[in-house]
């Protein structure tokens, strides 16, 4: 690639505190990456080693490898920060404890130029757990209809992204930058809008390997909760009319989502008023029977 052609495909690794896995993400890019692609490492202000593993790997990969520093701003700056800096038609963008899959890329990339026009593509991953289990799960498909993919993404949970398995028109990403002001869940207002624009298309080869990390229930409850039925709003800030018609069933579904988290963390009182959210939006959510048992259990409980 010459300095004045532009690449195909941007490879965005936001990362922030995370200099003992980082450069199996930056390897596993660089091993089989192509002339038509770039990597972009976009250090979010971590307080850890990643600013030397960083130089490190500049001195090794030369002009390869392209890092930028931030101030810490949370993750979603730093993708945004990676999407600007981009200058291929696609990002993918990969977390900076993942990894991609060998020998992927140049076969991807013979499938971007292809169909050029395509908004989302989606990819398999394979999910490897902290003891070494793997499992590869498929792409998911994608009905032709864009209500009827927002449905299947956001309400019947049957078409399942991720980053690292996702490629992006980057386009469509400057159009619907990530939310910088929530700190959880950030990316599905991304994904809803992206999987509702133009053509989705799926790849029937395993993109990434996401590596799975043990949570703790308590911290995810709280970002959950700091972040609460702001993300409904968020979600349906940039989609057209047509698909508005399914915001109050999000928000309903989105409740149940919450009252489970704070369930599961042991938040009782969060958990009651959530459910009690859920219904004043939609009173069918009575007919979730996997829900309305945990509520009838949880009101047969005293109070936190």
């Amino acid at each position: 690639m010459t300095m004045s052609a532009k690449p195909l495909l941007s490879v965005v690794i936001p990362t922030y505190n995370y200099a003992g896995v980082l450069p199996r993400a930056v390897e596993s890019v660089l091993a089989q990456a192509t002339s038509e692609v770039e990597l972009w490492v976009v250090d979010d202000g971590s307080t850890d080693d990643t600013p030397a593993v960083c130089a490190a790997l500049s001195q090794r990969h030369g002009a390869a490898f392209q890092c930028v520093r931030q101030t810490n701003a949370g993750p979603s700056a730093a993708r945004n920060n990676g999407v600007q800096l981009a200058q291929g038609r696609y990002v993918l963008l990969l977390d900076a404890d993942d990894e991609l899959v060998p020998d992927t890329l140049p076969s991807l990339c013979e499938r971007l130029r292809q169909q050029p026009d395509v908004g989302l593509w989606l990819a398999g991953h394979v999910a490897v757990q902290p003891d070494g289990r793997e499992r590869a799960h498929p792409a998911s498909t994608v009905p032709g209809d864009a209500l009827q993919r927002l449905r299947g993404y956001l309400l019947d949970k049957d078409i399942g992204l991720g980053h690292g398995s996702c490629v992006f028109l980057r386009e469509l990403l400057l159009e619907r930058p990530y939310p910088e002001h929530l700190r959880h869940s950030e990316d599905i207002p991304v994904f809803a809008y992206c999987l509702t624009q133009r053509q989705v298309e799926v790849l029937d080869l395993m993109l990434a390997r996401i590596h799975k990390h043990p949570g703790s229930l308590r911290h995810n409850a709280e970002a959950a909760r700091k972040v609460g039925l702001t993300l409904v709003d968020e979600v349906f800030l940039k989609l057209p009319a047509g698909l508005q018609s399914l915001k109050p069933a999000y928000r309903a579904q989105r409740c149940l989502s919450l009252f489970r988290t704070c369930l599961l963390a042991g938040e009782k009182s969060g958990a009651r008023d959530y459910y009690r959210e859920a219904l004043r939006t939609d009173w069918r959510v009575l007919f979730k029977w996997s829900y309305t048992r945990k509520a009838i259990r949880l009101w047969g409980l005293p109070g936190k």
